[in-house]
């Protein structure tokens, strides 16, 4: 039978698939708060329930924390393994929201109908396109179209702590020969984008002190030192007057840009003036000669995210204070070393310290970019597949942030990741008054039937 009866299938079975999320967002499967830990299991049973209906061998696999979500089914083809994660943020401030985030409701909007409710971006609506998609293929064909192992993960929002021991113990069953992740959205709300690259992040706090204790700045000012004073001239020094970071050896394994690449990236028409201004801001403010979305995407970046010192209550307060305190991030990308970039920011930081500073440090993270082998013909094959789906093709992209799991799946499973979703920026995950559009779950659904269809054949 033909892929076009499979999407028939969904198109028919949109309002079935719609009760079933909504039964799963009514789950307040909150991970970071004990209180729902019993809310996490039952997420994770309806997930087993409903996968075992499609013909999976499903099971909840306990952890330390919350449990993970296994389920493999279907025979031949390539081997792929969907992630995506069941749990969700907390909803505080609870009364910034127009309706309650556990009671689901499908709402009419000016910009389309959605469903409203934690989690209905975040990842449950998500993870369904995918689930959906399977059920719609199983009913038109009587089977799955290739092997497929499900995981789903009950701790994303809560920092994944079993994740990488799960990962080390379960490898050669949840090894494939690539990773499918709905976790991300489409570009400008309407290109369906593959995220191919993710940048990495070094975290560092240093604290730089001096004196023993504050001091009086009219009986001191002047003599001695100055821990705030220090630290401001460190930190101004991380970048030269074109926005390079001065770190030696800073720019060890950052690749250079295909044209390929640089093309997609080029035709997107990213509107810089809207992306900035959205946020009050008019400037590019990133190293000179790079265009805004290789400084989002493609090249690594030095940030400093915290800075206090001395006396920040109401009032004034005219000390030298006897301690300085700052949280510098850096975002990495291609095969930037976290170990090197931290020991070459404390180098350049203790380097800088005048007679009586000293410096601590503490470590807040570590891990590498991941930069998928785009060249895989799964790839190809997907983005061929989501430009029959959407009005606009779908394009390769970057992703400023880090996503650690595609990471994880590298290091400790070998296996690349296609970072497939239909979120919007609009959605409000992690806000009051999260959302997903119909449309997203719709079409998503449908993505996926499609991808599935062609990576079938690979």
């Amino acid at each position: 039978m033909s892929l076009a009866a499979t999407l028939d299938r969904i198109d028919a079975d949109l309002d079935d698939a719609l009760k079933r999320l909504s039964e799963l967002i009514r789950i307040p499967s909150i991970s970071t708060d004990p209180v729902h830990a019993g809310d996490c299991d039952l997420a994770a049973d309806r997930l087993v329930a409903d996968l075992a209906g499609l013909g999976f061998r499903a099971e909840k696999r306990a952890t330390p924390g919350h449990p993970m979500v296994v389920a493999q089914g279907g025979e031949g083809g390539p081997h792929l393994m969907f992630y995506g994660h069941y749990d969700v943020q907390p909803v505080d401030p609870l009364d910034l929201w127009d309706r309650p985030p556990f009671e689901p409701e499908i709402l009419d909007t000016p910009d389309g109908r959605v469903i409203h409710g934690r989690g209905a971006s975040d990842d449950k609506g998500q993870l369904m396109t995918f689930i959906e998609a399977c059920r719609a293929w199983k009913a038109v064909h009587g089977a799955l179209p290739c092997r497929i192992t499900v995981f789903l993960e009950g701790e994303e929002e809560s920092g994944s702590p079993s994740l990488v021991p799960f990962l080390r113990d379960n490898a050669d069953e949840l090894r494939a020969d690539i990773a499918l992740i709905c976790d991300t959205g489409l570009f400008d709300g309407r290109v369906p984008a593959i995220v191919t690259q993710l940048r990495g992040l070094v975290g560092e706090q240093v604290t730089i002190s001096a004196a023993s204790r504050d001091l009086h700045s009219g009986g001191y000012g002047g003599l001695a030192a100055n821990p705030a004073r220090v630290l401001a001239r460190i930190l101004t020094g991380l970048h030269d007057a074109t926005g390079r970071v001065t770190l030696p050896g800073f720019y060890d394994g950052v690749p250079k840009l295909s044209a390929d690449l640089k093309a997609q990236w080029d035709a997107l028409g990213f509107d810089t003036d809207r992306f900035l201004g959205s946020v009050g801001l008019t400037t590019p403010a990133g190293e000179a000669g790079k265009t805004p979305l290789e400084m989002l995407w493609s090249e690594p970046t030095c940030e400093i995210n915290g800075m206090w010192s001395g006396y920040t209550g109401a009032g004034f307060k005219t000390v030298l204070p006897a301690k300085a305190h700052a949280k510098v991030s850096f975002r990495l990308v291609g095969t930037q070393d976290p170990a090197a970039i931290r020991a070459a920011f404390r180098a350049q930081v203790e380097a800088g310290l005048p007679p009586d500073c000293t410096a601590e440090f503490e470590a807040h993270g570590g891990s590498p970019a991941s930069q998928m082998a785009t060249d895989h013909p799964a790839f190809a094959k997907a983005r061929e597949a989501l430009s029959d789906e959407w009005p606009d093709p779908a394009a390769f992209i970057g992703g400023g942030g880090s996503i650690p799991v595609a990471g994880h799946f590298k290091t400790e499973l070998g296996m690349d990741s296609m970072l497939i979703g239909f979120a919007h920026d609009s959605d409000r995950i992690h806000s009051p008054n999260e959302k997903y559009d119909l449309a997203s779950f719709h079409k998503g659904i449908r993505s996926w039937a499609r991808i599935l269809a062609a990576l079938r054949e690979v």
